[in-house]
């Protein structure tokens, strides 16, 4: 995630560690024009913070996503107040998939929610469940990433159902996916650690809701209640979980706990006392964050307002 679009020239000032960082940055913006290296980038972001597969791969009883089956859809399925229906099949076939989509296309589905009309739905609204206030975040390169990666995964037939939508879908804003995010910024953890929480839509899920609505005004509080009747497929006899409050709070939240013991529940799904987290939580996902991607998050976490409940 370490990316910038400037070069760094002037480096006989900077300290061994940021010149080490700035050496970073800039082979990391030569080599991210290759196409094989923006294919690798979107790898990275699709199958790791990104968390695609985690409601488009279809999973093993045990909750094991199935690498032959990765990214065509129907296993996790919601039945939600505004709709019903299974994650869809987003490998490059192009009858049952998104083969038939243009880059375009795909752009516009994930930053805005709508899906091209070609005749098999009328309805081109993306279901709210389809965490585009989120994704919005993603920079112009690492967009193009994504679809670079999405045309190179094996396509695979899967017809899925069409959801069934029992009223209007609203992606209610996230404010940091609207303000945006700079590639040049990337440098500076706690910004790469916001970037990096808002597109792994980390706080929907950890962010209070009313009657379907965020309170974005107590971030990272928890509380949301996944109940196995609402959302099934992510595991056999899972019986629902508690978002938990990750913000700094040193006893409702994650205030008081080490760098480490953070780093451990996002990648490993074991939290501070020994307990192993539940899903939706898309650990097997955060389990590919590089050391230095996680310390990010982690740092951005400790900056967010203490909340009590």
């Amino acid at each position: 995630m370490l990316r910038s679009l400037r070069r760094c020239t002037a480096l006989r000032p900077l300290g061994p560690l940021v010149l080490l960082g700035a050496l970073l940055v800039t082979a990391i913006d030569v080599g991210a024009q290759a196409p094989g290296a923006r294919v690798e980038r979107g790898r990275y972001l699709v199958e790791g913070i990104l968390g695609c597969g985690n409601c488009h791969t279809p999973k093993t009883p045990e909750g094991k996503p199935i690498a032959s089956r990765n990214l065509s859809g129907g296993s996790v399925t919601f039945s939600l107040p505004p709709f019903a229906g299974a994650a869809s099949n987003i490998t490059p076939d192009r009858d049952t998939g998104i083969g038939n989509w243009s880059d375009e296309d795909i752009k516009r589905s994930i930053v805005e929610g709508k899906r091209p009309n070609h005749g098999r739905l009328a309805n081109t609204e993306l279901a709210v469940v389809m965490a585009t206030s989120f994704f919005k975040a993603l920079t112009p390169s690492d967009l193009d990433a994504v679809v670079a990666y999405l045309r190179s995964v094996p396509a695979i037939r899967n017809e899925v159902a069409p959801p069934v939508y029992r009223m209007a879908q609203k992606h209610q804003p996230f404010p940091d996916a609207e303000a945006g995010f700079s590639d040049t910024g990337m440098g500076d953890p706690v910004y790469r650690g916001r970037y990096l929480a808002t597109i792994g839509h980390c706080l929907e899920c950890h962010s209070p809701q009313e009657k379907g609505v965020f309170d974005y005004g107590r971030l990272g509080a928890g509380g949301r209640v996944f109940n196995e009747q609402l959302v099934q497929g992510f595991s056999s006899g899972w019986t629902g979980s508690r978002a938990a409050n990750i913000t700094p709070h040193p006893t409702a939240g994650i205030g008081a706990w080490t760098d480490d013991e953070i780093k451990r529940a996002i990648a490993q799904g074991i939290s501070r006392d020994g307990r192993k987290l539940q899903p939706p939580m898309g650990i097997s996902y955060y389990a590919k964050l590089i050391p230095s991607d996680l310390s990010a998050i982690v740092a951005y976490l400790r900056t967010l307002k203490p909340q009590e409940k």
